[in-house]
């Protein structure tokens, strides 16, 4: 049984002891918080309620019914001296679950693009003839295809694949997370992969990931960032965020080749501008733009 009371931020630490006496569990507070450094950091909003959260087993119904009246007339002292503001005295009942794989229901095999198709690896699927299908199970690192960013670089690297730059080619994917795009450039005809990120456990899902899909050698992963030891790359792929884009814009320019192509995803539309800016400094020229909602993605030529 979960019991849940909005309180100001001065009065959390009241609420909490009180929970704490009636709840034979646990008490956990959430805080009220707000995005920012383009969603990789949380700031607390103090003006805004925290929500105090208690628990107790539920298999004693008279004993969750005696610790539901203790909280509540307790909160209710509490309340009367008005001091601060606090919400009304919530309960729901919550059910076991392994919490591990309770994600995967929400992660259904998914078609992007024309040809691409990603297959959670605990799903089944019958691929139509001339379906791409990338099996994939992210663990703990970015990119299931869920988020914009990824479905925007997904069909970039499609797009390059229809015009036929990937035959053969040569691939980087710069904070490759959990290797999908990697995995997509190689089913797709590159014939070298390189996925290159700073997360080990991302290193090793993109790992994992393309023993997944049988590409053996032809996709390496490694732990690092740039700039990168080897010849520059036909291709580049860099689903990152804004401010990451601007900071390392001079070397991606140096990891394509001169005539080959960057695809930069993770850009808020309103910061559209300053990253193609920054690569454009570089030597780089807009070929194409896509978006999805809030989100671009950019597909670049090296002069």
């Amino acid at each position: 049984m979960e019991l849940s009371v909005a309180a100001d931020h001065e009065a959390v630490e009241a609420v909490s002891e009180i929970l704490a006496r009636a709840c034979a569990g646990a008490v956990a507070v959430e805080p009220a918080f707000e995005l920012v450094d383009e969603g990789l950091g949380a700031r607390v909003d103090t003006s805004r309620p925290q929500v105090v959260h208690g628990y107790l087993p539920a298999l004693d119904a008279r004993r969750v019914e005696e610790a539901i009246e203790r909280a509540r007339r307790e909160l209710g002292h509490l309340q009367a001296f008005g001091l601060r503001p606090i919400g009304e005295l919530e309960t729901r009942l919550l059910h076991e679950e392994d919490w591990a794989d309770a994600w995967k229901r929400h992660f259904p095999v998914m078609r992007v693009g024309r040809r691409l198709v990603i297959r959670p690896s605990w799903r089944e699927h019958s691929p139509a003839v001339g379906d791409v299908v990338i099996a994939l199970d992210p663990g703990m690192a970015f990119g299931t295809g869920l988020h914009p960013t990824t479905r925007l670089c997904l069909a970039g690297i499609e797009a390059w694949a229809d015009e036929g730059l990937l035959d053969g080619a040569r691939l980087l994917d710069v904070g490759c997370g959990s290797g999908i795009l990697a995995v997509a450039g190689s089913l797709l005809g590159a014939a070298e992969v390189v996925g290159l990120d700073t997360d080990p456990l991302a290193v090793e899902a993109t790992r994992a990931n393309a023993a997944r899909n049988g590409l053996g050698e032809r996709l390496a992963a490694r732990q690092g960032s740039l700039p990168v030891v080897d010849p520059p790359f036909g291709l580049v792929a860099a689903n990152l965020i804004a401010s990451l884009l601007v900071e390392l814009a001079p070397l991606l320019a140096d990891a394509v080749r001169p005539g080959g192509r960057l695809l930069a995803g993770g850009v808020f539309v309103d910061r559209e501008a300053e990253v193609e800016s920054a690569l454009r400094a570089v030597g780089l020229a807009l070929v194409a733009r896509s978006g999805e909602g809030d989100w671009v993605a950019l597909d670049l030529a090296r002069r």
